[in-house]
């Protein structure tokens, strides 16, 4: 049983879940004219912890030794979007185009051969901003709730339970985050009851590491977050996305995201737009 009254007994056979979850954008109410700060996407994947999360996590650590060759007193290599892209620190080995080809083409392999399913969530903060009726307002912690109802929906559908472990932010922020997580758990949301979230749920508190802990689940949430907000605003829009790399991540990843059981409908499952 789990602390601050929430939560439940876990039965040994049943599966345990970790939900993984990364932001792209700003999660402040700054609303420059640029698309990085209008819209939040929170991004969430799911995996089984036991074999599928290892075999995936064992995969990812095997491509960074193979490509980067850390130094074994520097071992961790973190995967992080904006570094890669900016070859920054051990990525300007990236600078080499057949060394990038190689890593682009195993890193694809890796997604599509892991066994995850994910959900985003992209809130237009200049329309969300104007409904103050909402009672969770900040655009994160709004969009933290839409992504944990899925994720227990999908655990309940499925018998299943786990955990929540987020990217850290630091300070006062984790504070906020950790507060809007219990009461989201304590008080249900509109959609679902606090009983819905605590059958499912192991954990009252959500988990929070830093991106140095170089923690795999967390690393694909941070890889996948911008294209899928891309995508979602491109497909809002009526346009189609850059074809890049990103793109193409994202094309690996497609078959994970969650869908309605029995129409394999994906949006309000897998993508989800708040406004």
């Amino acid at each position: 049983m789990i602390g601050g009254g929430v939560g439940r007994v876990v039965m040994s056979k049943e599966k345990r879940y970790r939900l993984y979850i990364d932001e792209s954008g700003d999660h402040t109410f700054h609303l420059a004219d640029n698309d990085n700060h209008r819209y939040l996407g929170l991004l969430g994947l799911w995996f089984d912890t036991d074999t599928p999360y290892k075999a995936c996590a064992q995969a990812l650590s095997d491509l960074k030794r193979d490509i980067f060759e850390p130094h074994p007193d520097d071992p961790i290599i973190c995967l992080h979007r904006k570094d890669m892209i900016e070859r920054k620190g051990v990525f300007r080995r990236l600078r080499n185009p057949a060394l990038n080809e190689r890593f682009e083409r195993e890193l694809l392999r890796v997604v599509r051969e892991a066994s995850f399913c994910m959900t985003c969530v992209v809130i237009d903060k200049a329309s969300h901003r104007t409904k103050t009726y909402r009672e969770l307002f900040h655009p994160y912690h709004y969009c933290l709730a839409a992504l944990l109802e899925r994720y227990a929906g999908w655990l309940g559908l499925k018998g299943s339970v786990g955990d929540v472990m987020a990217e850290s932010r630091g300070g006062r922020e984790d504070e906020d985050l950790r507060t809007a997580f219990g009461i989201t758990l304590q008080n249900g949301t509109r959609f679902h009851n606090p009983e819905q979230f605590q059958a499912v749920l192991t954990s009252g508190e959500i988990k929070l590491k830093k991106k140095e802990h170089a923690i795999a689940g967390l690393e694909l949430a941070d890889l996948l977050a911008y294209p899928f907000k891309r995508e979602m605003i491109a497909e809002r829009r009526g346009e189609a996305p850059p074809e890049d790399f990103s793109t193409a991540l994202l094309d690996a990843a497609r078959p994970k995201m969650s869908c309605q059981a029995f129409t394999g409908r994906v949006t309000g499952y897998g993508k989800v737009w708040l406004d």
